[in-house]
């Protein structure tokens, strides 16, 4: 008496070697394809890498992503020429890409980053910094944050204060 199978009773053994070696000949055709697919980019798309790191512009590694439930942003920001940003810091991983104009990040610490249009950059977290349009026209950039619903991705740095000495002249 033939053993019969757990999976197809019905199905002699010679058929199911049959559907097995059509099963992996095509397979095989699959992994055989254009070499596009396999980098899983369609023909005719082009991706470029601006910017890949563990650290920020500066060199600093970057903190391990905050728990908490996630909440990315994607901004895009428009700075007149000849405008300063007020000092800030971003408590969160943040990257973006300069798309039109330049664009002048300046650390407190003292190091610097000049952006031209087309240029990518992984921001400092927790360090103060600011950016100034240091060019002729608007300066556009896409900023994505990886934050933490809830919490704020860019909190303001006080501004300094005014000497409190007596006889000091008030503000």
């Amino acid at each position: 008496m033939r053993p019969m199978s757990v999976f197809c009773p019905a199905i002699s053994l010679k058929t199911r070697q049959r559907w097995l070696a059509l099963l992996l000949l095509g397979g095989g055709l699959l992994l055989a394809g254009p070499r596009a697919l396999a980098d899983q980019e369609p023909a005719g798309v082009k991706v470029q890498t601006l910017v890949r790191s563990g650290e920020a512009w500066n060199g600093t590694p970057l903190p391990p992503y905050p728990r908490g439930e996630p909440e990315v942003t994607v901004l895009h920001i428009t700075i007149p020429p000849g405008m300063k940003l007020p000092m800030h810091i971003h408590p969160v991983i943040n990257a973006g890409m300069l798309i039109r104009g330049q664009l002048l990040v300046i650390s407190e610490a003292g190091p610097s980053l000049q952006l031209r249009a087309g240029d990518g950059l992984i921001e400092m977290v927790n360090q103060p910094h600011y950016g100034s349009n240091n060019g002729t026209e608007p300066a556009e950039i896409v900023v994505v944050y990886a934050g933490v619903k809830g919490k704020p991705f860019t909190v303001l740095e006080p501004a300094p204060k005014a000497d409190s000495t007596p006889g000091s002249p008030a503000p």
